[in-house]
């Protein structure tokens, strides 16, 4: 009797899971219970904990658009988990990042249809409206869901090869959608206007009023409680060390400057674009370089107080290089 040959085909195991999380204060309960269960399943979590649902949705978003932009084989499948009141307002800011898909999930049928139809790769979750036992059933089926497989949207049945079609190419025409917009500084239409963020045209349209305890600086509050503001300094303004009762999120929207946390020993040089927390009741000084303008919001009402004279500042500015101070860019 002859033998008869067969050939396996070995399936590459799938790459490892590493999964970036966080979540605001409405949303960390159901955030460490999440993330409690997925090391029970021995996926690798970066926990990154609890802050403003827009600071900590984007650095969970630009976490994920590093891993997605430079793939290579020995880097696990990196995606993201945020969790918000409505898990709305953290779906918005991670997904202000390149090759970030990011979905809003109330239950299990949302999860299936985003991983099958849309490729998600953060997962969204409401700590209001979602219990914890619902919001494992929901990441449990967000991640065993694959792109392109059955999904309640399909009435659980195979996609037609039409519709296969379009999902395999949506993976290549979704990226590039708003590329020629990258950058955020300003661009061009084709009437020849310019156009700019959002914010910078809200400082464009608003009076600032001088800062009277702080030569060179002029301020707009919009939001007096928990307090936005829209903030200017003339090159070469000093702050004096001072500090705040509640920790605040900055964005440069104009120019340069320098911020040196003396509690924490750093210091950060932030241009068009940067970011930056600063703590609450944390000392910090700051020196600016050239005419700045910046969207500052307060976790609580805006107060200042300071903790040096301005002679002092200036003094200890001028002999930056002792120091000691980690620059951190």
């Amino acid at each position: 009797m002859a033998e008869t040959s067969t050939t396996t085909t070995t399936i590459p195991p799938p790459l490892p899971l590493k999964i970036i999380a966080g979540a605001d204060s409405f949303g960390c309960s159901l955030k460490d219970a999440l993330v409690s269960h997925l090391r029970s399943l021995n996926i690798e979590v970066e926990d990154l904990g609890t802050s403003s649902y827009y600071s900590i949705a984007a650095e969970v978003g630009r976490r994920v658009s590093a891993a997605s932009s430079t793939p290579s084989s020995p880097t696990p499948d990196i995606r993201g988990l945020v969790a918000c009141g409505t898990g709305v307002g953290v779906s918005i800011f991670a997904n202000k990042f390149p090759g970030v898909f990011a979905a809003t999930c109330l239950s299990t049928a949302d999860a299936a249809n985003s991983r099958s139809i849309n490729n998600s790769n953060v997962l969204a979750v409401s700590g209001m409206a979602t219990s914890p036992d619902s919001a494992i059933e929901i990441l449990d089926t967000w991640l065993k869901t694959p792109f392109k497989s059955p999904c309640p949207a399909s009435n659980s049945t195979p996609w037609s090869a039409e519709l296969e079609s379009f999902l395999d190419n949506s993976l290549s025409e979704m990226p590039v959608i708003g590329a020629k917009d990258s950058n955020p500084k300003q661009q061009e239409d084709e009437s020849g206007n310019t156009s700019a963020c959002a914010l910078c045209c809200l400082v464009k349209n608003r009076k600032l009023d001088p800062i009277e305890i702080i030569p060179g600086g002029a301020m707009k509050i919009v939001r007096e409680s928990p307090t936005s503001a829209i903030v200017s300094f003339k090159a070469g303004s000093v702050e004096p060390a001072h500090h705040h009762t509640f920790g605040h999120d900055l964005v440069v929207l104009k120019g340069s400057k320098r911020v040196w946390n003396l509690s924490k020993k750093a210091k950060y040089d932030l241009g068009v674009d940067d970011y930056l927390f600063t703590p609450a009741g944390d000392v910090h000084r700051v020196k600016y370089f050239e005419d700045t303008e910046f969207f500052i919001k307060w976790e609580g009402k805006w107060d200042i107080f300071f903790d040096e004279e301005m002679e002092v500042a200036k003094f200890e500015i001028e002999k930056e290089a002792e120091d000691g101070f980690e620059l951190i860019k």
